[in-house]
């Protein structure tokens, strides 16, 4: 990210952190050597004022003055040379001439044409000169006592100039140094401080997606961990809010329909419950006079007789029940209550108990889930379809006994689909496989049960949802799918 915040406080620290080490490197190259120099001038003047107190008390030949004048000259690296009023000579040096010639240009005011005055009082002179004889750079002071003797005190600059070398060398190393520890440590800082606002981004992004499922994970008792745990608060309450909204906005369309198929599906009913039981009714009413009147005698008649009563008043059990489901589906009796939840787990649990159903009719079931998709539904209505769809391909499937059920998802929406083998639905009876009580193949469903109520439930479910449903044909079988919304 050519913007983001680590890139700007890595230039901004690093930026700030290199200004300084170049100020500080500008500063000492400018400014150290003069420094140097103004300091030699100050141990000069005490230098001064210690050897005109020894010349004017007359103690300047005592031993023991000798000896602290030595050492205090040499800890400040002078050379100093005094002519008495009697003409004897005091130095610390073993070379003297080239101080007495030195000294002698001064009073011939020789020396002071090629020096730089740096100060100037009635008894002394400091300059900054150039020894042609050896090649060297002096600061040097003379000038006169109180008691009138002559005196030259001198300091090479080139131990001045080599001290400023070397500090000017190991700063510029330090500093290097330091450039290199705050790359490091603004990389790891900044990177520690942007870490959790970049997850936050991450998550306002999805939350923006209507994902819900993505929570900010860092912690933290600072500023930050407690925006994370506000964005968290807040996830939580869209995804109800959400879940409010949609099941608000389907019974709102619900209502609205609900008025003119009312009348319709109450005629619709009673018509579909008359016809459905009349023969049922018939067969039991038939084979229950039989038994009065003992057209059969024998006890294995009688129990087949029975067996039929009972299997037929077990299907129209079957069938009340169903038509009750399918009645408060359509009459909107029941609560439609939209939730999230994971469609691959719901799918592989009415699987899961339908197995021992699959294993006693030799049917290979097929179910690869790659990863979970959470839907917006009800979980119980969708089992239902689920079951359904999954149950009619049990009872269909034929030739190689597959049953092959996916899911996959595509902008916004998951399909799922369950194709079984066997023979494709005719083409005047597509059409007409979702109203209630039709059925395609009359003898075989009556053979298994089926009323033909199944897929009417499936087709009442998914219009309660507001969602696609339908059937695809194959050459080798059938695919039933229905749709939900992922966001």
């Amino acid at each position: 990210m050519r913007y983001s915040i680590k890139r700007q406080m890595i230039t901004v620290f690093l930026g700030l952190l290199v200004s300084l080490v170049a100020a500080l490197f500008v500063i000492n190259v400018r400014f150290l050597e003069p420094y140097y120099i103004g300091n030699k001038k100050t141990q000069f003047i005490g230098m001064y004022d210690v050897l005109n107190r020894a010349v004017v008390d007359g103690t300047l030949g005592n031993t023991e003055l000798s000896g602290e004048l030595i050492y205090l000259a040499e800890k400040n690296n002078i050379s100093f040379l005094v002519q008495g009023n009697s003409g004897v000579f005091y130095t610390n040096v073993h070379d003297q001439e080239q101080l007495k010639n030195q000294l002698m240009g001064y009073r011939l005011n020789q020396a002071q044409k090629t020096g730089k005055v740096l100060e100037s009082t009635d008894n002394y002179q400091i300059t900054q000169s150039w020894n042609p004889w050896n090649r060297t750079d002096y600061i040097e002071m003379w000038g006169s006592f109180e008691d009138g003797s002559q005196f030259l005190l001198r300091s090479p600059v080139e131990s001045i100039q080599e001290s400023a070398k070397i500090s000017n060398r190991f700063l510029l190393s330090i500093g290097s140094v330091l450039i290199l520890i705050g790359i490091v440590s603004v990389w790891y800082f900044s990177k520690r401080l942007t870490d959790p606002i970049l997850e936050l981004a991450i998550l306002s992004e999805k939350m923006a997606d209507l994902d819900f499922n993505a929570k900010y994970t860092s912690g933290g008792s600072d500023e930050i961990g407690e925006l994370g745990a506000n964005f968290n608060r807040m996830s939580e309450k869209l995804e109800s809010t959400i879940s409010e909204l949609k099941s608000a906005n389907n019974r709102l369309k619900e209502d609205i329909e609900q008025k003119e198929k009312l009348e319709r599906m109450r005629n619709e009913f009673l018509g579909n419950v008359s016809h459905e039981l009349k023969t049922p009714i018939a067969l039991i009413q038939g084979y229950a006079e039989g038994l009065k009147e003992g057209v059969n005698d024998d006890a294995e008649s009688r129990e087949f007789y029975c067996d039929v009563i009972m299997d037929e008043a077990a299907k129209m059990n079957q069938m009340v029940k169903n038509l009750l489901t399918l009645n408060q589906l359509e009459f909107g009796d029941e609560d439609i209550v939209f939730e999230r939840f994971n469609l691959t787990e719901l799918v592989g649990g009415v699987l899961q108990s339908m197995e021992i159903l699959a294993e006693q009719e030799g049917i290979q079931v097929i179910f690869r889930p790659q990863e979970s998709v959470y839907v917006w539904a009800d979980e119980f209505k969708v089992e239902q379809v689920v079951r359904n769809y999954v149950s009619n391909a049990f009872h269909h499937v034929d030739k190689e006994k597959v049953v092959e059920v996916k899911i996959a998802t595509e902008e916004g929406k998951a399909r799922v689909t369950v194709f079984n083998t066997g023979t494709p639905i005719a083409d005047e009876d597509i059409g007409h496989i979702w109203e209630k009580f039709y059925k395609v193949d009359k003898a075989h469903t009556r053979e298994y049960g089926g009323n033909g109520i199944g897929l009417s439930i499936v087709k009442a479910i998914m219009e309660s949802f507001h969602q696609k449903y339908g059937v695809n044909n194959y050459d080798n079988g059938v695919e039933f799918w229905f749709e939900l919304d992922v966001q």
